[in-house]
């Protein structure tokens, strides 16, 4: 018997170790497909299961970094070299994060790490290189290129980047010389027609850079980028015709592109054609520096502007003032010099965006759907998680989204009710549930029992169908038949804040304000209304406060009290509600990104990165959204 049970044992823990594979497996194989949500949901069943392994948490940082949550991606990969301090791809994956995260320091740090570890990855380099060449150390960069180079002499990456390093340090003719020798090993590679088109400019070799450009559209016919310069080269030709179809055609595929707006009102403007005054205007919405008005300003105020702007410039930075000549005043010689560097400044800005982007040491695959990966891009109104309500939900209802969290007085609720669908905590509003069948159910269960179980479901059920005056009507009976119970007290607390939420929204309710005044622009600061009455919650507090009195680990009555909090603009009281939240549910997903919006809010944005990261974690993809438009600058 014993020599069975120890086979079992056995039999069970191979299995265990060929499903941790397995999930191993399926996350990355999720990262190579693009869905790095997915691949996260993976690696965290492996984490759970197995905390001690490296890789999942390598790869939960490999997709974090794919959804630009870098703060969430090094947490991970502090945790893989913990585990494994002799993990030479996790430093280098966590240089790169450093590096989105503009700590070029710490970024090179960890990739002088990885190559001792591991010296003959020419990527770890290139990665290098980068980061030197943005800490504007031009001469390590070159150097670490040609080492990536001596490992590798097709390296087109090292290649590319050493042609933009060269271009910096002065020497135009070299970078051409890199950027053929990229074309001879990849000819269809329409990012080095681009640079060597933009190179070819530098040296005013107009016609090769025009023959470049449309060698870049051929093989990239969506190329914002190279239409826009190959409108300015006609433009710089005087083939202002010609510049303004490019100018469109760059607007038409990139409609966000506030230089190609700008440079096509000044084609326009010369042509003396109508819509040149609205292109400026449309410049400068996207991009203030591109307002005419700063530069009128500074001319009045004697800090002329350039006079004259060169293709390349125009291509992707300020505009030009006018072309009105040398209107300097005398003994302005620093300001000239101070603009001349700034120019140079911002081409250098601009060559460095425009490689560092092709040079990601990340897997990618030509067959990713667009629309799935890249969460963070999406489109989404940034607000709280709303209050958490009790609801009664089917397990298979498409609204049971997630996994609801255990709490022990619902269980025992469910276990007397002895009825489907069973109670739980939600935040998620239940669409085309009726719930007046619940209701007509307790109306005969009270004319036989008028006990406090029976008030608290039918109040519940009242709440739910916006009946809020008798819900109260009803959870006050419950109260003073039971006043142990903590349900009633978090059921009432919301029911009274819903109606009090009801009657604002009234359009002959006076006096509505912004909740967060003065932080309109922060995410959180109105709800989907956009406008509320900061009102006095002291009863929705009393009833939480009674909750919470009753069942210090209600989890949910420390979220809900910190929302109130929150309306009131007492942001210490609710961080540290959020925070007891948090202590008490480890994986409060809803705390979390609540506490993350906060933090943002009172101007901590790496800390908010770091709670954002474990809600996006946790399964709120929408956390990634605010960690890219907020945390990430």
């Amino acid at each position: 018997m014993i020599l069975v049970s120890l086979l079992m044992w056995l039999s069970t823990g191979v299995s265990g170790q060929l499903n941790i594979n397995h999930y191993m497996r399926v996350g990355q194989t999720r990262i190579s497909i693009g869905n790095y949500v997915g691949a996260i949901e993976y690696f965290n069943i492996v984490i759970k299961f197995k905390p001690h392994m490296p890789e999942p948490f390598f790869f939960r940082g490999a997709a974090k970094q794919k959804l630009e949550d870098f703060q969430g991606a090094i947490g991970d990969f502090d945790q893989a070299i913990e585990i494994k301090p002799f993990f030479p791809d996790a430093y280098a994956y966590r240089g790169l994060a450093w590096h989105e995260l503009k700590e070029y320091d710490k970024a090179i740090a960890d990739y002088n790490k990885a190559l001792e570890l591991d010296p003959r990855n020419e990527g770890i380099y290139i990665n290098r290189g980068i980061a030197r060449l943005s800490g504007k150390d031009v001469e390590g960069a070159l150097a670490d290129y040609g080492k990536a180079l001596e490992i590798n002499p097709a390296s087109t990456l090292a290649l590319m980047n050493r042609s933009n390093a060269r271009i910096i340090a002065g020497d135009t003719r070299g970078a051409i010389q890199d950027l053929n020798q990229v074309i001879l090993i990849r000819p269809h590679f329409a990012g080095a027609y681009l640079n060597r088109g933009l190179a070819r400019f530098e040296l005013n070799d107009y016609a090769s850079a025009l023959r470049d450009f449309d060698q870049c559209i051929r093989l990239e016919p969506d190329n914002a980028l190279a239409f826009n310069n190959r409108g300015i080269i006609k433009h710089k030709l005087e083939d202002y015709n010609g510049a303004i179809m490019d100018y469109d055609m760059a607007i038409k595929l990139d409609p966000g592109m506030a230089n190609a707006y700008f440079n096509r009102a000044m084609a326009r403007e010369i042509l003396r054609r109508p819509g040149f005054e609205d292109d400026y205007q449309i410049a400068a919405d996207l991009n203030p520096r591109y307002d005419l008005s700063r530069f009128t300003l500074a001319a009045e105020q004697g800090n002329r502007p350039p006079s004259g702007q060169s293709a390349s410039t125009a291509a992707n930075t300020n505009p030009p003032a006018n072309n009105s000549g040398n209107n300097q005043p005398p003994g302005n010689d620093n300001l000239r010099d101070q603009e001349k560097n700034r120019e140079e400044e911002i081409r250098r800005r601009r060559r460095l965006n425009l490689i560092v982007s092709d040079t990601r040491n990340l897997p990618r695959d030509n067959n990713e759907d667009p629309g799935d990966p890249y969460v963070q891009n999406r489109q989404i109104e940034i607000d709280l998680q709303p209050l958490f309500f009790i609801s009664a939900i089917e397990k298979n209802s498409g609204n049971y989204e997630r996994l609801q969290y255990y709490n022990p007085d619902i269980e025992q609720i469910n276990r007397e009710n002895n009825y489907n669908p069973l109670l739980s905590f939600t935040n998620k509003h239940s669409e085309g549930t009726s719930f007046q069948n619940y209701i007509l159910f307790f109306n005969e269960k009270i004319g036989v029992a008028e006990n406090s179980h029976n008030f608290l479901n039918r109040g519940i059920f009242h709440c739910l169908t916006g009946n809020y005056n008798q819900s109260i009507a009803d959870l006050n009976k419950a109260a003073g038949l039971d006043s142990t119970n903590p349900l009633i007290y978090i059921t009432r607390g919301t029911c009274r804040f819903r109606m009090t939420e009801h009657i604002e929204m009234l359009p002959e309710f006076p006096g509505s304000v912004p909740v967060l005044s003065g932080r309109e622009n922060r995410p959180g600061s109105a709800g989907p209304s956009g406008v509320r009455t900061i009102t006095d919650y002291d009863l929705v507090l009393e009833d939480y406060n009674k909750a919470l009195e009753l069942r210090p680990g209600l989890f949910f009555g420390y979220f809900n009290r910190a929302f109130i909090h929150l309306r009131q603009k007492n942001y210490d009281l609710a961080l540290q509600d959020l925070d007891k939240a948090i202590a008490t549910e480890p994986e409060f997903a809803e705390a979390y990104y609540n506490r993350g919006l906060t933090k943002i809010f009172l101007d901590d944005p790496r800390g908010g990165a770091v709670d954002l990261s474990k809600a996006g974690e946790l399964g709120l993809v929408e956390a990634y959204s605010v960690i890219k438009r907020y945390c990430n600058e």
